[in-house]
């Protein structure tokens, strides 16, 4: 059973002159532990398509079913708990709160889910662990590098234990060196099981997935394999 799947999903922004189609009969499945890629010129619904899966965003026609239900049938309640219990969201703008240290910022999506506090906390520390920010869990936000704060960002993703990661220009504010850090990471974290889709206009890193998919005015048009070779962890920059 596929982890995500859309059959014919369109949506339309309408305002009083004029209608945009954002996506166009989209139909795609993504396999459970898939790396996918998402390219596209600006305007060709990649936000749109993104925002759709995470269910930020609905849709006007169509079926979605993500981890076997259709979203397209459940409440805005019910959405919401699947976004905050299987869905994990790295922006490439961070969305870090600025008065609240790495340790608070991993814990806001956990409140949400009204976890016991020391539950939390192990969650958070094995998080930042992971990425390698273990010490710096009283930081500010403003303390860190762009680098690191993107580490935060995805350490509050993983905290959840998603199902499905969507990562939107992870790395499209980093220098490239501190890019294959991140590229790094999202590989290691896929290959402990998690699902990730990623939005990037970056062709090096959309690459190293296991599948590209490009869109173009709101309509696939390439879905394949990648043609590079498999790429390992060892020829990835590890994080630092």
């Amino acid at each position: 059973m596929p982890m995500i799947e859309l059959v014919d999903v369109t949506k339309n922004y309408r305002t009083d002159l004029v209608e945009t189609c954002a996506l166009d009969s989209l139909s795609l499945a993504i396999e459970e532990g898939e790396f996918v890629s998402v390219s596209g010129p600006s305007g060709s619904g990649k936000t749109t398509f993104l925002n759709v899966v995470g269910l930020l965003d609905t849709f006007d026609q169509g079926t979605y079913t993500i981890d076997g239900q259709d979203v397209s049938k459940l409440t805005d309640r019910a959405q919401s708990r699947i976004r905050n219990e299987k869905i994990g969201f790295i922006f490439q703008g961070f969305n870090l709160i600025p008065d609240l240290d790495v340790f608070d910022n991993v814990d806001v999506p956990l409140r949400y889910r009204r976890l016991p506090r020391e539950e939390r906390r192990e969650r958070i520390v094995r998080s930042l662990e992971l990425v390698g920010l273990g010490g710096r869990l009283k930081h500010l936000p403003s303390q860190l590098s762009g680098g690191q704060q993107q580490r935060v960002a995805i350490a509050r993703a993983l905290a959840s234990d998603p199902r499905l990661i969507l990562a939107d220009e992870p790395t499209g504010n980093l220098d490239s060196a501190t890019a294959a850090e991140i590229m790094h990471l999202l590989h290691e974290i896929n290959e402990e099981g998690a699902t990730i889709l990623m939005v990037t206009h970056d062709a090096g890193c959309a690459a190293q997935a296991q599948r590209q998919i490009h869109l173009l005015d709101g309509r696939l048009i390439d879905y394949r394999p990648t043609e590079a070779p498999n790429i390992r962890l060892s020829q990835i920059a590890p994080v630092s």
